[in-house]
């Protein structure tokens, strides 16, 4: 009896364990699937930042005056232009 007993509360805690386990955010919390191919007016533009190396597309985010966020190709001139725009001012 004893055996059964300790073996179901086993079973419990593992069950409690991987309900925590799960509810634990692991990934990335911003990543982009498209990028905008346009290049946007760099005034337009109040800061950056570079997606997380794990998301599926390499990208830069822009965030605008109206706070809306842009994925565009860090890679493009014209973000390397804004980029630079920003980090210098």
């Amino acid at each position: 009896m004893k055996v059964a007993q300790i073996f179901l509360l086993c079973v419990l805690g593992a069950i409690l364990v991987s309900t925590v386990l799960c509810n634990i955010p692991t990934g990335p919390d911003d990543c982009c699937f498209t990028v905008y191919q346009k290049p946007v007016n760099k005034r337009l533009i109040t800061s950056y930042f570079m997606t997380d190396p794990r998301c599926p597309v390499s990208a830069a985010i822009l965030i605008t005056k109206k706070s809306q966020r842009i994925c565009v190709d860090p890679n493009q001139l014209w973000v390397v232009k804004i980029i630079h725009f920003l980090d210098n001012s």
